[in-house]
């Protein structure tokens, strides 16, 4: 087959990859982009495609982590802001849904007042407040 030339008539031309029709008596050898047998380079334009979705798909991946791992840094700082500015008198709510008014701050814990009638108070670490709620409404 190495050496097979094909022929092609006017009447049956096929048109040519740049849509033109061959010229009469033209040879096409096969695998070559005028080839009607399809030996050769068949997968002329396959190849490309096999790295570029993997590579966008990391990209996206990566942008993604991005902006997951920035919210949390930003959610992280206001937090520690917010227990490093707990002070005698703000009303607080912790994380178990407390609701009390603070009355005293140590280092690493706070006293908490909550029950005004039987002067109730609990100890209580920074960590377990959730928020302070000076501005808010019990």
């Amino acid at each position: 087959m190495d050496g097979m030339v094909l022929m092609l008539a006017q009447d049956d031309a096929p048109l040519l990859p740049d849509d033109s029709p061959a010229p009469q008596g033209t040879e096409v050898e096969p695998g070559t982009p005028g080839d009607a047998g399809g030996t050769g380079s068949q997968t002329q334009g396959q190849g490309d495609g096999g790295w570029g979705p993997l590579v966008i798909f990391f990209l996206l991946m990566v942008v993604l982590l991005i902006f997951m791992m920035g919210g949390q840094r930003r959610e992280k700082k206001r937090r520690t802001a917010m227990l490093q500015a707990l002070d005698k008198g703000d009303k607080i709510q912790t994380v178990g849904g407390i609701l009390g008014t603070i009355v005293e701050v140590r280092d690493d814990e706070i006293v908490v007042k909550v029950d005004e009638n039987t002067n109730t108070r609990l100890r209580l670490s920074r960590s377990a407040i959730q928020s302070v709620l000076n501005n808010q409404e019990q």
